[in-house]
């Protein structure tokens, strides 16, 4: 376990100073495409890193969750960035009779935590044991939770990797405009953070996740 964190020490250390093109470029010197598991939920953050893969890597796979409670603006947003990026996207799901319980409970009002978990979380897990590194958009302006990330952290025996980490909310939407990207069409409508239509209204940063609620992830990132 010392070897380990020595290393992620020494990944952080590396990492830093560079920019986010630079960290995207460097990841495929210090490992193999093979061992990358990008994910994606093609939110209002979601653009500027699926542009910086699309310039460095476009055959790196994408894995996008489809909870089945998406917001159709959200599958009409990824189907767009997938043909103008030329993405390779794949979609991962629950199994059917998981999702069909999680429906007919209306299990996001009741228990938040499991239907995330069922929906999000195990068919995250069944795939993971494949990679070593797995990527992720989050930034520390997000949440109390992610403010105390760092670029490099071990998690649930897999290495998490957050080359945006450092990006402020005005840098995300910056980048947006200056690279003239689209926008989540949501993003307009007050929706600053966006996930599945029963647990997402308008609001700053996280605070429209799980509205009424002290939940402010879905798991994936714990």
């Amino acid at each position: 376990m010392d070897r380990v964190l020595t290393d992620i020490e020494q990944l952080n250390l590396k990492y830093t100073p560079l920019d986010v093109y630079q960290r995207v470029e460097q990841l495929y010197v210090d490992f193999d495409q093979e061992e990358i598991m990008l994910t994606s939920a093609f939110a209002a953050t979601s653009a500027f890193l699926l542009k910086v893969f699309s310039d460095i890597n476009k055959v790196q796979p994408i894995y996008f969750i489809d909870t089945g409670y998406h917001f159709e603006e959200t599958m009409i947003y990824k189907d767009y960035l997938t043909k103008l990026y030329n993405l390779n996207v794949v979609s991962i799901k629950a199994e059917e009779a998981n999702h069909q319980l999680t429906l007919e409970k209306e299990m996001w009002n009741s228990q938040p935590n499991r239907c995330c978990h069922l929906n999000k979380v195990e068919p995250i897990e069944k795939i993971k044991t494949k990679f070593k590194v797995w990527v992720s958009g989050l930034m520390r302006w997000q949440s109390d939770f992610r403010s105390s990330l760092n670029y490099f952290e071990s998690r649930n025996e897999i290495l998490k990797f957050y080359p945006l980490l450092d990006i402020d909310y005005e840098g995300r939407d910056q980048f947006i405009i200056d690279h003239h990207l689209p926008f989540h069409p949501l993003k307009s409508k007050g929706y600053t953070s966006i996930g599945c239509t029963h647990c997402t209204v308008p609001d700053e940063d996280r605070r429209g996740r799980w509205n009424n609620s002290p939940k402010t992830e879905c798991g994936l990132h714990l």
